[in-house]
């Protein structure tokens, strides 16, 4: 810091990039002290210091200020040329990092920032002073960068890697269980950016009766520990559950926490990745504040381009195999992550920048294989088949005027009947298990038209295609699924708007051949290159093909009743939307890594269609066999035309009809229309 505040000091107008970031490190420091302070003494800063502190934290990417900040590409690349700017713009969001790391005092990672930062800066004066020519300068200034991300793997990616499995790292646990909630500076001891949404969240779960919060963490909770029962995994051979959410509600995970305890479980909170070495596009993945910037973080999503190559990908995987075998005990007990989303966030449009870093198709074959083999090493001691998950869905402030309403709607649709669902999903899969195809078909311009493939059951007595999906591990309630024959299934799937991780997508078209995807297209952009470049990088992860890996019949009417009601489905995460019409996933299968773990329906039937004959390789070749994404894809009931079982002789039994469901049995699904 005392070199750092020297280049301060030096650094004139010609250097303003690095007076800019020398002051934030500065700010950064200063924050750090007083952290410090306040932990020593037990001092708490008033509400306007607080927010002071967090608006500085994150001023330069907030709103227009973005615009000529230098974490941007666009405005880097015209300041400095487009290899170095999109290298500092590179280097400025790791700094950024920065924030984590002083809250959370991981000096072991913060450290090699700032040396980072002035090994730069170093360089820059030899390109001033003309020691070094241009080309040497961008030259060493990316080895440099390259060095940093590879060298500190066995810091940042080990870090990353126990935050995941290790109660002993409890920096939000500690938050989230000792502090007064209903005092709401407790939210700005998190560090990450705080908006409105952050604190009316939390204010209004405070005013809510402890049996309400008990109930919504409840079945959560409860979600979770079905989800092994169904599964037919021993859960009490674990000792951990992650836990991913929002910041916001803690007054619920407070109440989760305790009731996972009751199960043996302690928990598990990481942040969500702070470096380009952890980071999964721009996906937040872990526990979070408000997005300061959507934007800011769609433009960083490819900064793997600047050091990813073949001996980076190894240097990883060793890594990882490293770490792993170290903490293998912690790894045994782990059960896998409890995940609580929120909906109701304004949507965003991004905008793709030429000037931000993307991976050429060298790289993209390394990251597939990057995935593919992490994906491997961490099944190898968190096994698939020991494991489980749940996930659960609420709105927050953003959503709108009537906010207070959809919540109350949302905790009756997250606990609707299991009983009467379970009784009407048994009559669509019998049904269903009757046909050789379901075909489905769009309406109200919709173009889908497509075949699906089912497994041959040998006793329909005994076995079953399709799984009855209740409040388990998928909260909601509301779909029957299966893992379709990919030889046979074809067409085309249609949506004409949808958002999926964050991002929208219109007229969003993709072509099946055999199970595999072939084509694929939206209308984001004026450039069919650009639009079939979101589609290839966003939903299939830059895999050549990937297969369809599910098909659903989604039955939860009461939904989207609601998100009619209140003109909000542009708001609904997948999680929701899923249950609200048929859905179909491009990637693995629901039962990826646990196929041979059976699985049975309430009426006892096994389900035997949890492989294709993608996920059959994994015997031979695991890297064929699975793809490490699973994306779902839901037409609405309004553009559904018919689902319609294709039955041996020849004849057809309709399912749904003209967004309706037409099964005797099935009719009360119609009532929320």
């Amino acid at each position: 810091m005392g070199r750092i505040r020297e280049i301060y000091a030096e650094c004139g107008i010609a250097a303003a990039y690095f007076k800019r970031h020398a002051g934030f490190l500065l700010y950064l420091d200063e924050v750090y002290m007083a952290l410090k302070r306040e932990k020593r003494e037990k001092t708490f800063p008033s509400m306007e210091v607080l927010r002071e502190r967090n608006r500085r934290l994150y001023e330069d990417i907030l709103g227009a200020a973005y615009e000529s900040s230098y974490t941007n590409p666009a405005y880097a690349v015209k300041e400095f040329g487009l290899e170095a700017g999109r290298m500092l713009a590179f280097l400025s969001s790791e700094l950024r990092g920065g924030i984590a790391y002083i809250y959370e005092d991981r000096l072991e990672e913060w450290a090699p920032c700032l040396e980072l930062f002035i090994e730069i800066y170093n360089l820059y004066e030899s390109k001033e002073t003309n020691e070094l020519t241009k080309e040497t300068f961008l030259s060493e200034m990316k080895e440099t960068l390259y060095y940093f991300v590879s060298d500190y793997c066995d810091v940042t990616v080990v870090r990353r890697i126990r935050e995941q499995i290790d109660p002993s790292l409890d920096f939000a646990v500690r938050i989230i269980m000792d502090q007064e909630l209903s005092d709401l500076r407790y939210l700005y001891q998190f560090g990450e950016y705080i908006s409105e949404n952050e604190l009316r969240t939390a204010a209004f779960l405070n005013s809510l009766p402890e049996e309400t919060i008990e109930k919504m963490a409840s079945v959560y909770t409860k979600g979770y520990r079905r989800g092994f029962e169904l599964a037919g995994i021993d859960l009490s051979k674990k000792k951990t559950v992650e836990i991913r959410y929002c910041v916001g509600f803690e007054r619920v995970v407070r109440q989760a926490v305790r009731q996972f305890e009751k199960m043996g479980l302690s928990p598990v909170l990481f942040r969500a990745a702070v470096g380009a070495a952890n980071k999964r596009q721009h996906l937040k993945i872990g526990y979070y504040g408000a997005y300061a910037n959507k934007q800011y973080e769609y433009d960083h999503r490819f900064d793997s381009a600047l050091f990813l190559d073949k001996a980076y990908k190894e240097r990883k995987l060793s890594v990882m195999r490293v770490a792993y075998e170290e903490y293998k005990e912690l790894a045994a007990v782990y059960a896998g992550p409890a995940v609580m989303e929120t909906f109701g966030e304004t949507p965003f449009s991004y905008q793709n920048k030429p000037e931000a870093f993307s991976l050429n198709e060298r790289q993209k074959r390394l990251s597939v294989e990057l995935a593919s083999q992490s994906g491997e090493i961490v099944n190898q001691y968190i096994k698939g088949e020991e494991r489980s998950f749940t996930i659960i869905s609420w709105p927050v402030p953003e959503i709108g005027k009537d906010f207070e309403e959809i919540f109350k709607e949302t905790i009756r649709i997250n606990t609707l009947d299991y009983e009467q669902y379970k009784k009407i999903q048994g009559i669509l899969i019998d049904a269903l298990d009757e046909g050789e195809f379901v075909e489905i078909r769009g309406r109200n311009g919709n173009r889908t038209y497509l075949r699906v493939a089912l497994h041959v059951l040998k006793d329909r007595k005994k076995e079953s295609n399709f799984e009855n999906c209740l409040a388990d591990v998928n909260i909601p309630l509301g779909e029957v699924f299966t893992s379709p024959r990919l030889s046979g299934t074809d067409g085309v799937l249609h949506v004409s708007q949808i958002y999926i991780n964050e991002v929208e997508y219109k007229n969003l078209e993709i072509h099946f051949r055999d199970g595999m995807t072939t084509e694929y297209s939206c209308s984001n952009y004026e450039t069919e290159e650009e639009n079939r470049s979101l589609v290839e990088e966003n939903l299939l992860y830059n895999h050549p093909a990937l297969p369809m890996g599910e098909f659903a019949v989604g039955t939860n009417t009461a939904a989207y009743a609601m998100a009619k009601k209140y003109g909000i489905i542009d708001r609904l995460k997948i999680l929701i939307i899923e249950k609200m019409g048929p859905h179909f996933a491009i990637g693995d299968t629901c039962y990826s890594h646990s196929e041979d773990v059976k699985v049975y329906n309430p009426d006892g039937k096994e389900i035997v269609a949890r492989d294709n004959e993608c996920s059959l390789r994994r015997k031979e070749d695991p890297q064929k066999a699975y793809f490490n994404c699973h994306t779902d894809i839901t037409i609405p009931y309004d553009e559904l035309g018919e689902i319609a079982v294709l039955h041996a002789d020849g004849s057809r039994t309709p399912v749904i009809l003209d967004g309706r469901f037409v099964l005797k049995g099935t009719e009360m699904l119609n009532e929320p229309f």
